[in-house]
């Protein structure tokens, strides 16, 4: 879990957009919500009805729609391919750590304990490939850089990571890899709020996609 969760998945992640923007990588990076789908069948037999594949359609049209301007501009070169590739790969390796993490609660392991330790490992992974690359450790005394560290580590991991394995925990990973699609979602309306992002007529058609297709995940089968 913390190999394939905490490490392989951000290397992965953070090569790619050394390649593409941050909107082809979130397309890219949605795709985990399908393999989420298909790893549940491959090593927990779930099978899904007709609902959650359809949602999970709306949902990854909808952040094709959201992100179209962006992505109509970018040229498909060698790089894009390159980019959109890792980020593929960095999604799966998110995957098979989400299945990671389901067995470790199926065999009543906690999920905080067990977070703790696969970030350990996580990061102990990360620092040797960081070695090996030849990287230097370097930290920034400024209150900006400080700040920004203590709130990615208690917020954006911690807590984070604990209330989204808990998710998964409770109503599946095919189900709590919705959240992956969510996550674009929640950056364009912080994009809009503190970034000036003009909202156009893709944002409302994405946003609705999304929320549409979130219903149908996430609802059980009523009218």
């Amino acid at each position: 879990m913390g190999l394939l969760m905490f490490c392989l998945n951000y290397i992965l992640a953070y090569r790619a957009q050394l390649y593409i923007t941050s909107a082809l990588s979130a397309i890219a990076f949605s795709a985990m919500l399908w393999m989420n789908i298909l790893n549940s069948r491959i090593f927990f037999g779930v099978r899904v009805g007709p609902r959650i594949y359809l949602g999970a359609l709306l949902g990854m049209t909808g952040i094709v729609v959201l992100f179209g301007p962006q992505v109509s501009e970018v040229s498909l070169s060698d790089g894009v391919f390159t980019g959109s590739l890792l980020a593929l790969l960095g999604a799966l390796m998110a995957s098979l750590g989400n299945m990671a993490s389901q067995a470790a609660q199926q065999e009543k392991l906690p999920v905080i304990q067990s977070n703790a330790w696969s970030m350990l490992y996580g990061c102990s992974f990360t620092a040797a490939v960081a070695l090996i690359q030849g990287h230097e450790f370097v930290f920034d005394p400024s209150p900006g850089y400080v700040i920004s560290l203590i709130y990615l580590t208690v917020f954006g991991s911690v807590v984070a990571f604990g209330a989204y394995l808990t998710l998964l925990g409770r109503i599946g990973a095919y189900r709590a890899g919705y959240a992956t699609v969510m996550f674009p979602v929640v950056a364009l309306i912080l994009s809009t709020l503190f970034e000036g992002l003009a909202i156009g007529w893709s944002v409302f058609l994405g946003f609705g996609l999304v929320l549409g297709g979130n219903l149908l995940v996430l609802t059980r089968n009523r009218r």
